[in-house]
């Protein structure tokens, strides 16, 4: 494939079909590789009715050696498309995800976070002879440890309502209508993803219009969730079926435009102003008086675009830090200029400032 096949759905074994596409060309790699689930004979719930659990020929393997060689293969794959900063996530359960994370750090990605999916509503152990398993295990991690992935902390904290997003999620499973049914009534596949989990994935570490591949498309979550959020997707999947029901759920979504994918920015991601560059403006002069909040403790800047005190010579977050006896400061939100309508913070003219930028 000399161009990338955009927001398609290619039928076939994932590892030809990634080694076919350009090197360091996509942005996230979301996998939902096959567990292993090495489950035998028949599970019944109490009153005696069957639970259908993955039975399908794509999740068994011979041996382990067997499952370590296919996750070698795939994984290298992976590495090789990822950009230098992209970035792969792996979810899975406990028959699988140790195996998959020692081989993945065996080819030098180093992992970022490892995230817990409890789910609210899991399925009991109804045999009793364990407990329940109500979490899987998800593996973010980059192509080396020096690596620089998106990462939008600020509004990962805005979706949990202002606090700091932990790295334990507490979603439900699919279920209800986002759950696909064959024409029977049955799961159209047996492992489909929530769309909440991809969300938060994909919101969290992609931009809009990056490329995201599923190397394991299934029934489409990713390619769902991609195009709502304004992502580019390629999904890989083996069995046709599914590759149907993925091809009708996307084409009921509208892809969201650039105002509806629009989401809280990280200031580590807004372009760098140094204090200086508001001296060399003429935004403010040299021998203004900054202030504290409260207007009690003041300081002139200087033309290097440094503050002096009577006492202390600095940058706007030593000088700040210094006056307030404190180990650190952010002196963009510490000092103030006056106005006619009272102490500004300085930040309010590097805001400006930034959205010219933006603008050019």
């Amino acid at each position: 494939m000399s161009k990338l096949p955009f927001n398609k759905i290619i039928q076939g074994n994932c590892i030809s079909n990634m080694n076919s596409l350009p090197e360091c060309s996509v942005d996230l790699v979301f996998a939902d590789p096959p567990y292993n689930l090495q489950l035998g004979g028949d599970l019944s719930r109490p009153d005696n009715s069957q639970v259908l659990g993955v039975t399908e020929d794509w999740d068994h393997f011979d041996t382990m050696d067997a499952y370590d060689l296919f996750t070698h293969d795939w994984l290298k794959a992976a590495r090789r498309i990822l950009k230098p900063n992209g970035a792969i996530w792996v979810i899975g359960s406990y028959h699988n995800i140790f195996r998959v994370g020692a081989i993945l750090q065996d080819q030098q990605f180093w992992i970022q976070n490892d995230i817990i999916w409890r789910k609210t509503n899991p399925m009991p152990n109804f045999r009793g002879t364990r407990f329940t398993n109500a979490h899987e295990t998800l593996i973010w991690a980059t192509k080396t440890e020096n690596a620089k992935p998106t990462f939008h902390y600020d509004a990962m904290k805005m979706m949990n309502d202002g606090v700091q997003m932990r790295s334990d999620w507490t979603l439900p499973i699919c279920t209800g209508l986002e759950r696909l049914k064959k024409s029977d009534g049955k799961k159209a596949h047996p492992t489909q993803k929530p769309e909440s989990l991809l969300h938060r994935i994909i919101l969290s570490t992609s931009n809009p219009g990056d490329v995201i591949v599923d190397p394991f498309f299934g029934t489409g979550t990713t390619g769902a969730v991609a195009k709502k959020l304004g992502r580019k997707f390629i999904g890989f999947e083996m069995e046709e079926e599914y590759i149907i029901h993925a091809k009708r759920r996307i084409a009921k979504i509208n892809e969201g435009s650039l105002s509806d994918v629009d989401f809280t920015k990280s200031k580590r991601s807004e372009p760098k102003v140094p204090f200086g560059t508001l001296i060399e403006r003429n935004l403010l002069k040299p021998g203004t008086k900054l202030f504290s909040p409260n207007g009690k403790i003041s300081a002139r800047i200087r033309p290097d675009g440094s503050l002096s005190t009577s006492d202390f010579k600095g940058s706007i977050h030593k000088v700040g830090a210094f006056v307030q006896g404190a180990p650190s400061c952010n002196g963009w939100t510490f000092w103030h200029y006056k106005t006619n309508i009272g102490l500004t913070p300085i930040d309010k003219i590097r805001t400006e400032i930034r959205a010219e930028m933006l603008i050019d």
